[in-house]
C-alpha cells in the first residue's frame, strides 16, 4: 500500500513547477492509495482529480506536529549553543527572510527589487537573512548587495532556524512550510509571491500574499509594525496529533 499525506495543493496545480518538490509530489499523489490532507479543501482537490472518497482522510497536519514537538524540545536546551542567538541578543525586534524561489531569485530584475524593498523595511527593522546558496549564488552573479542592516547568514538547522524565527516580529517568505508554521504561532507572515499552495494560512492564519509589491510589502510591513496586522487563527486539527489520526485510521486498513 502507497500512503500519502496530501497538503491541500493536491489538485490545485498553480504552483511553481520549476521547484522540484512540486513534481515529485505530483508524482507521488498518482501513485498513492491513501491520501491524508492537512486541510479540508484537499478533500475537495483530491475528488475532482478522481480520487476514491474511502481513500480521502482529513487528518491535520504532520508538519505542525513535528513544530510542537521541536518546540519543546527547544524549551530544554541553551539557545547560546547557536551562533546565530548572538543576533537575537542584539536586537530586541528583528525580522526574518527566506528566499529561494527561481521565480524570485533567477532574475536580476526581480531580485533586486524584492531586496531593495527589504532594505527599506530594514532602515526601522533589522533583517536576518539565512541565504539559500542558489539565491547567493544569484547576488553575486548579479552583483547585489543588501543593506547593511540586513544580516545574511548560511543556511541553518531545523532547531536553530526555529530558535530564530519563532521570536521574530514577522517573516518575508516565498516557502510554502514557514507560511504554514508561521500560522501555527500567530507570527506575521508577508509571503512573496502571487500565490500560495497553503491558502489556509491566507484565509485562516496570519500570512498575506504580497506579490513582489514594494508599495504592498511596505503598507503590510508598517501595519505589522502599528500592531495593526490580522490576528489568525490556527486552522483545524493542527493540533499536534494528525500523526496519532493517520495511524488510526491505517490500523484501521
Amino acid at each position: 500500500m502507497n500512503i500519502m499525506v496530501a497538503h491541500v495543493e493536491a489538485g490545485l496545480r498553480s504552483f511553481d513547477l520549476q521547484m522540484p518538490e512540486e513534481i515529485n509530489r505530483m508524482v507521488t499523489d498518482s501513485i498513492s492509495d491513501l491520501f491524508f490532507v492537512t486541510e479540508e479543501q484537499g478533500l475537495e482537490n483530491l475528488l475532482n482529480e478522481g480520487k476514491k472518497n474511502n481513500a480521502i482522510h482529513f487528518v491535520g497536519h504532520v508538519m505542525i506536529d513535528n513544530l510542537f514537538f521541536q518546540l519543546s524540545k527547544l524549551e530544554s536546551m541553551d539557545p547560546a549553543v547557536f551562533p546565530s542567538n548572538r543576533f537575537k541578543q542584539e536586537h530586541a525586534d528583528y525580522g526574518v527572510v527566506t528566499l529561494h524561489r527561481p521565480s524570485n531569485v533567477d532574475n536580476k530584475a526581480s531580485l533586486e527589487s524584492i531586496l531593495t524593498t527589504l532594505s527599506t523595511v530594514s532602515d526601522t527593522l533589522p533583517l536576518i537573512f539565512p541565504i539559500h546558496p542558489r539565491t547567493r549564488k544569484n547576488m553575486e552573479r548579479f552583483g547585489i548587495k543588501p543593506s547593511d542592516n540586513i544580516t545574511l547568514i548560511d543556511p541553518l538547522s531545523y532547531m536553530e532556524f526555529l530558535n530564530l524565527w519563532k521570536d521574530a516580529r514577522l517573516a518575508l517568505t516565498d516557502s510554502g512550510g514557514l507560511q504554514e508554521e508561521t500560522t501555527a504561532l500567530g507570527i506575521p507572515c508577508l509571503t512573496i509571491r502571487e500565490n500560495t499552495e497553503r491558502p489556509i494560512t491566507v484565509t485562516q492564519g496570519t500570512n498575506e500574499l504580497m506579490g513582489t509589491s514594494r508599495e504592498k510589502i511596505l503598507d503590510s510591513f508598517d501595519r505589522i509594525m502599528d500592531n495593526n496586522w490580522k490576528i489568525g487563527q490556527r486552522p483545524k486539527f493542527w493540533d499536534g496529533k494528525a500523526s496519532d489520526r493517520i495511524a488510526d485510521i491505517i490500523k484501521e486498513k
